[in-house]
């Protein structure tokens, strides 16, 4: 029996080698290997088998760059943000269903939000998908005037022409948090605020028309924080130096909260029996058996799967111009750092 042509070593198995390797011509390899039509069902399983044997794998990207559309949806999100973590998973799944891929560019404190999607937009994608965007409605429009660009996890006010926004209600979530603490009997609830963050007004607004609802408005706090660990811890510190402490804490996100929680531990302070705290967007870190956290969940699948039907729609021309903004009602997760307060 002749033996089988050989891929050198460390080199990657090209189309040429795979139909060198099944007995088959180039174009007869390239023809299985995309799943068109054109090959018997046993020339077809020989180019697989001989493909498993070799390792070759199609070259997407390159077959993409060929072709007069990239089917690249860029998405931007924030390499420090554990809820952004989870939306990227959930965006290859929504984007692969849809018969799209993505491209990832990474926010971080040494590379700017602009840096960010002149990256995507020289990798030739078709769409951005923005996640909690910083940039100016201004800059968005502009943007929009050029690509599809789809803004998740922001209310833009004023609206930015152009631009589709799938977003979590904010308000809402903030609502459920409050209603669930006085439901366990707090009154001393604190908000710990998000500052100009994204979300962090509509939060901010939920909160305050929740306390005024209970009766509560005149013990209604906002302390300063942020989106980050220490953003919490330094909130937490303030509440501890506090003669009058709260009985519950509405952190901004999962991240901050996660910074209340070391702090208050460090102090030896007991979580939930002298402080409860709450958190928002169901990150995985929430979801962490040590942290176990109650918070907001933002819907994260439902969220991915309606930012790439945005996109999608709107490349393949089937939007239509009075969906331009989805608000998806999120749901309070009920886990340990609740419970009733120690004191009244």
């Amino acid at each position: 029996m002749p033996s089988l042509p050989a891929v050198p070593d460390g080199k990657r198995p090209t189309l040429t080698d795979l139909a060198a390797r099944a007995g088959v011509s180039v174009s007869l390899a390239s023809i299985v290997m995309r799943g068109a039509k054109g090959a018997g069902a046993a020339t077809r399983e020989r180019v697989l088998e001989a493909a498993r044997e070799i390792g070759y794998r199609p070259d997407s990207r390159a077959r993409l760059l060929r072709s007069n559309r990239s089917h690249l949806l860029g998405v931007q999100f924030d390499l420090q943000q554990p809820f952004h973590a989870d939306m990227v998973e959930a965006l290859y799944t929504a984007a692969e269903s849809a018969g799209y891929q993505i491209a990832l560019s990474a926010v971080a404190p040494s590379r700017s939000e602009q840096h960010a999607v002149e990256t995507l937009l020289t990798d030739r994608c078709e769409a951005l998908i923005l996640l909690s965007p910083h940039a100016p409605v201004s800059r968005l429009t502009q943007l929009a005037a050029q690509l599809p660009v789809v803004s998740v996890a922001r209310r833009l006010r004023p609206r930015a022409q152009d631009v589709d926004v799938v977003r979590a209600a904010d308000d809402e979530g903030a609502r459920q948090a409050v209603d669930h603490l006085v439901a366990l009997g707090h009154r001393d609830i604190v908000h710990i605020d998000g500052g100009r963050a994204p979300g962090a007004a509509d939060r901010r607004r939920g909160y305050k028309a929740a306390m005024n609802r209970h009766g509560l408005a005149d013990r209604a706090r906002l302390v300063p924080g942020g989106l980050t660990e220490d953003h919490g811890a330094a909130a937490a510190r303030t509440l501890l130096a506090d003669a009058s402490r709260p009985t519950a804490v509405l952190a901004f996100n999962d991240h901050c909260a996660i910074g209340v929680l070391d702090t208050f531990l460090r102090a030896g302070v007991a979580v939930p029996e002298e402080i409860s705290v709450v958190g928002f967007d169901d990150s995985h870190l929430a979801r962490l058996a040590h942290v176990d956290l109650t918070t907001v969940g933002q819907e994260v699948p439902e969220l991915a799967r309606l930012a790439v039907e945005r996109a999608v729609a709107r490349l393949e021309g089937e939007a239509t111009e009075d969906d331009r903004e989805i608000v998806v009602t999120p749901r309070l997760v009920i886990r340990s750092t609740t419970a009733a307060p120690f004191r009244s």
